[in-house]
């Protein structure tokens, strides 16, 4: 049953195609499996200054997504539309089918006790990614070891002289969206907590909408399977290990 939709971004998307949605508090955590071939779609109604995410093959969780492999094998550290977040094992787990923030972190992390305390203060109490990301894990039997270096969606982080992170006021404005198509069965786990380096001293992270949605069958020539020859191997790789589930299980 779908829950009751407090925000509007679903315009251009067919109500039947619609699998369910729901709203995501401010400080809050979430988690579930996105079936193959349906799309999460995660929104930001009012805006946001960053969400973190992670996210595993849902049918074996030993398999999860690799920031470094995702950015080494695209030349790319910088998602957007037609990139892929691959997994440590060379298989596609989610294809970027739309975004319309193109500003996302893969570098810098997330946000734990240590740097609240000195963002917020030390009686602050308020969550971290990394608390949100353990609880959510807790209850699919999970834990600190499965806690990998995760994405950051809606947060524009860039390289200063000397080297080092920095926040760039660029973030999400209100209605900014991404969707993600699964490429396998995925079990995406998302914290709507600020974005370890956002320098507001106010903790007050916006809601978020999470949409799932039955899309169609990828054509022939789908930008995120051919853009290039890593993309295409990236997908063979995947295509192989669905034909030998298939084996195995006749």
């Amino acid at each position: 049953m779908l829950t009751k939709p407090l925000f509007d971004l679903n315009t251009d998307l067919d109500p039947a195609l619609v699998i369910w949605d729901e709203v995501i508090p401010g400080g809050t955590y979430w988690s579930r499996i996105i079936k193959k071939g349906t799309t999460l779609r995660i929104a930001a109604p009012e805006g946001s200054r960053g969400i973190s995410f992670l996210c595993y093959n849902a049918d074996n969780v030993i398999e999860r997504y690799n920031a470094a492999d995702t950015a080494k094998i695209q030349f790319n550290a910088f998602l957007k539309k037609g990139k892929l977040l691959y997994s440590d094992m060379g298989r596609v787990l989610f294809s970027i089918t739309e975004d319309t923030c193109r500003h996302h972190d893969t570098l810098s992390g997330c946000s734990n006790v240590a740097t609240n305390s000195a963002k917020y203060g030390e009686d602050s109490f308020y969550r971290s990614s990394r608390d949100n990301f353990l609880l959510a894990l807790a209850k699919r039997n999970m834990g600190k070891r499965d806690i990998m270096p995760n994405v950051n969606w809606f947060a524009h982080v860039a390289v200063d002289g000397n080297g080092n992170l920095i926040w760039a006021e660029k973030v999400a404005q209100a209605g900014d969206f991404i969707d993600l198509r699964a490429e396998m069965n995925v079990l995406a786990v998302l914290s709507n907590t600020p974005h370890v380096l956002d320098p507001n001293p106010v903790y007050d992270p916006s809601p978020i909408k999470v949409t799932v949605w039955n899309s169609p069958e990828p054509m022939s020539d789908d930008l995120c399977r051919t853009s290039c020859p890593e993309a295409v191997r990236g997908f063979q790789n995947t295509d192989a290990y669905f034909a030998e589930l298939s084996i195995l299980s006749r």
